[in-house]
C-alpha cells in the first residue's frame, strides 16, 4: 500500500523541513531534527488495532533509559512520565513498553570475501526475526555498486532466509549509503503502524566508493522516517608498524548507527584476521540487538489541530522519577527534552 505513505512523505516535506526541534534543559543547545512522522487516519491496513486512525496526528519516538541509581530500570510506565505544554496543543501522551513488533530490514554487503561470512548468519539472522511478535515482517536487501531487494517483506521468513545465500561479487564498488537510502524507501511499502519500530541490520566492511547519497543525507531520511541502523561491521584489516589494524570506515558508516538510534559493532580483531570467513558467528551480535530494542521505550504525544494555527509551540516531556534520565536518538541523557513543533495549517482539499 504505498500511496498513502508516499504521499504523506511528500507533504511533510514540503510542509516543514524541520519538523521538530529538540532542547535538553542542561545543555541549553537547541538541536532541529525531524525524528517523527506524522500518521495518516487513512492508511488502510487489516490489522485495524494498530494502523493509527485518529484526528489527531501521532508524533512518537524511541528512547533509552538510565537510572544513576541502579543498572537496569524497573517497573517504568507511563506515569513517570510528564508533559508540559503551556499552548495546549496536545491533546494525550502515548506510551510502549519495550519493542515487541518490527519492520525489519537486512542490507548485505556482497563485496568481496563477505559472501562466506553473511551466508553462514542466515539461521541466527532468522532467529533474531522470530523472537519478536508474529505481526513482524522482514526484507532483504543485497548491494554492491547497486542495491537489489532480494526479499519483500513478508511475515514468512523463507524468502529472507534464501536470501542469504549469494555469490561474491568480486572486483566490483561498494555503494554502501545508496543502499542504506535504499532500505528506508523500502519501508514505504508498508503501512504505518502505532508502536511498530522499523529496524536496518547493515552487514558491511563499511568501505563505500561508489555511491551517489551522501551519509548525512542518509541519516536524516531515516531519522525522519523513523528507521534506526544496526551496524556491524566486519573489517578488512592493513599492515601498520608492524602489525594488523583494522582498516577504518569510510566516513559516516558509523554515524548510520549513532545518530539514528541504532548500535554499531565491531566484529573481530587483529587475531582473527588470518582467519576472517572461519566459525564467524553473529549471534552474540543480533542477541545484543534484540536486548537493546527491547530495553527501549516507544513515547510521544497527539498533536491537536490548534498546533496548525500558526506559530512556534514547545512541549517538554520530562521524567517524575528521581535518578531518570533519558536519549533521543543520539542526543545526550537528560531528565527533561524540548520539543518544538511548528506545522503548517492543513490545506483544503
Amino acid at each position: 500500500m504505498p500511496g498513502p505513505t508516499f504521499a504523506l512523505k511528500l507533504a511533510l516535506r514540503s510542509e516543514s523541513a524541520r519538523l521538530f526541534q529538540q532542547k535538553s534543559v542542561f545543555s541549553r543547545l537547541l538541536i532541529a531534527f525531524a525524528l517523527a512522522t506524522v500518521f495518516p487516519c487513512s492508511v488502510p491496513a487489516q490489522d485495524t488495532d494498530d494502523v493509527v486512525r485518529v484526528n489527531t496526528d501521532l508524533l512518537l519516538f524511541p528512547i533509552r533509559l538510565k537510572d544513576k541509581n541502579r543498572p537496569a530500570v524497573i517497573d517504568f510506565s507511563e506515569k513517570d512520565l510528564s508533559l508540559k505544554d503551556p499552548d495546549g496543543v496536545t491533546s494525550g501522551v502515548y506510551f510502549s513498553a519495550g519493542v515487541d513488533r518490527v519492520a525489519l530490514v537486512f542490507a548485505l554487503d556482497e563485496s568481496g570475501s563477505l559472501r562466506e561470512i553473511i551466508s553462514q548468519q542466515q539461521n541466527a539472522a532468522i532467529a533474531l526475526f522470530s523472537r519478536f511478535s508474529e505481526r513482524s515482517s522482514v526484507a532483504i536487501i543485497r548491494f554492491s555498486e547497486r542495491p537489489v531487494v532480494a526479499a519483500n517483506f513478508s511475515s514468512d521468513p523463507t524468502a529472507a532466509k534464501s536470501a542469504f545465500r549469494f555469490p561474491s561479487a568480486r572486483d566490483k564498488h561498494t555503494a554502501i549509503f545508496d543502499a542504506a537510502a535504499k532500505a528506508i524507501s523500502t519501508f514505504e511499502t508498508l503501512p504505518r503502524v502505532r508502536g511498530e519500530r522499523r529496524i536496518v541490520i547493515l552487514i558491511s566492511d563499511g568501505l563505500d566508493n561508489f555511491s551517489r547519497v551522501k551519509p548525512g543525507e542518509v541519516i536524516r531520511l531515516a531519522v525522519e522516517n523513523q528507521v534506526s541502523f544496526y551496524v556491524i561491521h566486519l573489517p578488512l584489516f592493513e599492515p601498520r608498524d608492524d602489525r594488523l589494524v583494522v582498516r577504518p570506515p569510510t566516513k559516516g558508516f558509523r554515524d548510520l548507527a549513532e545518530k539514528t538510534g541504532g548500535s554499531y559493532f565491531l566484529v573481530g580483531n587483529s587475531k582473527t584476521a588470518l582467519s576472517p570467513n572461519k566459525d564467524q558467528d553473529l549471534s552474540p551480535i543480533f542477541t545484543a540487538i534484540e536486548e537493546d530494542l527491547r530495553s527501549q521505550y516507544v513515547v510521544g504525544f497527539y498533536v491537536a489541530e490548534g498546533a496548525r494555527k500558526g506559530g512556534t509551540h514547545r512541549v517538554s516531556i520530562g521524567l517524575t522519577r528521581s535518578g531518570l534520565s533519558y536519549s533521543v536518538a543520539q542526543y545526550g541523557f537528560a531528565k527533561s527534552h524540548d520539543f518544538t513543533v511548528n506545522l503548517a495549517p492543513r490545506t483544503a482539499p
